[in-house]
């Protein structure tokens, strides 16, 4: 590697860093400003609060590594071009092969960072933040009480407090208890307290009725009670039992070969393997991206003056890009056959970008001669 090469590579790496993890940041302020009213209203530590959202940085990362990756040698090269290091370079004799050599190669590992993310980081992330809000959800159920609010304690357990006291005494409870699919139950209470259990909250009710509807004679029964206690989570295991995971959760293996015992929508097995494929393909966009925004800084004559066309018409590409595979991975969803597609968009624009940047003056377009 030259001298020239290193100082290339040294601008794309530090740019690609400080760029991606800004971005990430970003992304992680907006997306966790929905959790801060555990912390600020209902008493969630601060330590767990960065717990849970941090587990979702890696799913950002992995989104806006090939974005980040072009914007980088899409600036990096401009800022080049504009401070008319690119004329000395190609006046020494360096050809577009040998300039372009820096971004390919901090695409390349921005692609392995990619599949690894996909394959290993972003399955076990997301499952452990899954699993954390399972915990805060069912175990930690009277931090999520909120007054005059019908909050989901679970997929199945709906509670509404009237009133939260500061000695946290509840008054005014409304329980919609539909884990008992056949027989669903609403208990009315005019008072409660929450006690912690090793299986999860406890919460004991005070003058109250329980209805419950059988749906076989369609009789609804009512039972008065003077104290009566129930338990607000389920348990882990039936809770495993009850959903099938998201697709984010899994592995490649298990998007390709799902298994047949366990539950799950038929519908969501064509959308298991879109994801499989889309997390091979993925990583390989940061090549294509980077091959695009060299193909639109390297080819063309010197300007003096101007000079922007080329780059606003490499962005319109990388836009036109990003919207052609969300469309790509929603139609493939709903016909397989189309899977195949996914594949082609992740490596075609890499490879006319590169006859652009490449192949002979007579295969660029007229915008990358002028």
């Amino acid at each position: 590697m030259t001298g020239i090469d290193r100082y290339i590579l040294r601008q794309l790496a530090v740019a690609l860093v400080a760029v991606t993890g800004g971005l990430a940041l970003l992304i992680w302020l907006t997306q966790s400003l929905r959790f801060v009213e555990l912390v600020v209203n209902r008493g969630l530590s601060f330590a767990v609060f960065l717990q849970l959202t941090s587990m979702m940085i890696p799913s950002f990362v992995v989104v806006i590594l090939p974005i980040t990756t072009f914007v980088v040698v899409l600036f990096v090269y401009q800022k080049l071009a504009s401070d008319r290091e690119l004329v000395v370079m190609r006046a020494a004799g360096l050809s577009p092969a040998s300039l372009s050599r820096p971004a390919l190669t901090i695409a390349a590992i921005a692609t392995v960072c990619g599949w690894l993310l996909h394959i290993y980081i972003v399955p076990w992330s997301y499952g452990q933040f899954r699993e954390f809000q399972f915990e805060i959800r069912n175990r930690m159920a009277a931090v999520l009480l909120q007054d005059g609010v019908f909050t989901p304690v679970s997929d199945d357990v709906t509670v509404y407090v009237r009133e939260r006291r500061n000695d946290g005494t509840l008054r005014g409870l409304v329980i919609h208890d539909a884990r008992d699919r056949a027989n669903p139950a609403t208990i009315l209470a005019e008072a409660g307290t929450i006690t912690p259990g090793n299986g999860g909250p406890r919460v004991t009710l005070f003058n109250g009725s329980r209805q419950q509807l059988d749906r076989r004679t369609g009789r609804l029964n009512v039972l008065q009670f003077s104290e009566n206690t129930l338990d607000l989570a389920q348990s882990r295991r039936a809770e495993e039992e009850s959903r099938a995971r998201d697709s984010r959760e899994r592995s490649i293996g298990e998007l390709l070969h799902p298994d047949p015992s366990e539950p799950m929508n038929p519908r969501d097995i064509p959308k298991f393997r879109v994801e499989a494929h889309q997390r091979m393909s993925g990583p390989l966009t940061g090549i294509s991206f980077a091959l695009v925004a060299l193909a639109t800084t390297l080819t063309g004559t010197f300007r003096r003056y101007g000079g922007l066309l080329r780059p606003l018409i490499g962005t319109g590409l990388l836009v036109g890009l990003l919207a052609l595979g969300l469309s790509i991975g929603n139609l493939a969803a709903r016909v397989p056959a189309l899977i195949p597609l996914i594949w082609v968009h992740a490596l075609l624009p890499g490879a006319l970008a590169g006859l652009v940047l490449f192949g002979p003056r007579g295969l660029q377009p007229a915008w990358a001669r002028a």
